[in-house]
């Protein structure tokens, strides 16, 4: 797949974002990445790497997708989320602070639960969307309630440490074929669990 469109959901330094752009680069310059992110600093982060790996996105200061569903309902080629999943007290979600970047609530869902269908929505017919999951997530309960919306899944990456295991799932529609990640994507894909872990457990030490 030659994606046009991609979005990052929950952008935090924009690295994510950034990585990706600079990896589809070299195969294409037609595509348009957008990014969003509750917390303004994030924006204006994510907005400083960008320029400084001379990318450009839309980047959009919102609720996981809140107002911009309807204008790019089903046009992302490919999503990814590294959403806040740690498991912390429900008060701790949407706090204010760095504390919401991981703050994911009873068993980690909290935010997870809510971006599903907002991927549902935003995802392209033969789009890919792909996630960072903690085991305490429970990985296939949230296999599940995508497969009840249509998507197969599978786990294209998987990092234990000594305190976790963490998982990158990847979705596609089922009448869709599951067209395996080119080498490139595939490599990208498989930095993002040590990243995650990098930024969960310096945070809640």
């Amino acid at each position: 797949m030659q994606p046009r469109f991609c979005m990052e959901v929950g952008c935090g330094s924009g690295y994510v974002i950034t990585s990706l752009a600079t990896m589809l680069r070299h195969e294409s310059s037609a595509v348009q990445y957008f990014a969003t992110d509750i917390n303004p600093h994030a924006v204006e982060t994510t907005s400083a790497t960008l320029e400084a790996h001379g990318l450009q996105a839309e980047i959009i200061c919102t609720d996981i997708a809140s107002g911009i569903g309807k204008r790019l309902s089903g046009m992302m080629d490919v999503i990814v989320v590294n959403p806040p999943y740690v498991p912390t007290p429900e008060e701790e979600v949407g706090y204010k602070g760095i504390t919401s970047s991981w703050a994911g609530g009873e068993n980690g869902r909290k935010v997870i639960d809510r971006i599903l269908p907002a991927v549902h929505e935003l995802l392209s017919e033969k789009g890919w969307f792909y996630i960072v999951t903690l085991t305490a997530n429970n990985p296939s309960q949230i296999c599940l309630v995508m497969r009840e919306m249509g998507y197969a899944s599978r786990i294209v990456v998987q990092r234990s440490t000594e305190e976790e295991s963490l998982h990158v799932i990847k979705f596609w529609r089922e009448n869709t074929a599951n067209v395996k990640d080119d080498k490139s994507l595939g490599s990208w894909i498989s930095q993002i669990p040590l990243l995650s872990f990098w930024r969960s457990s310096r945070f809640s030490s």
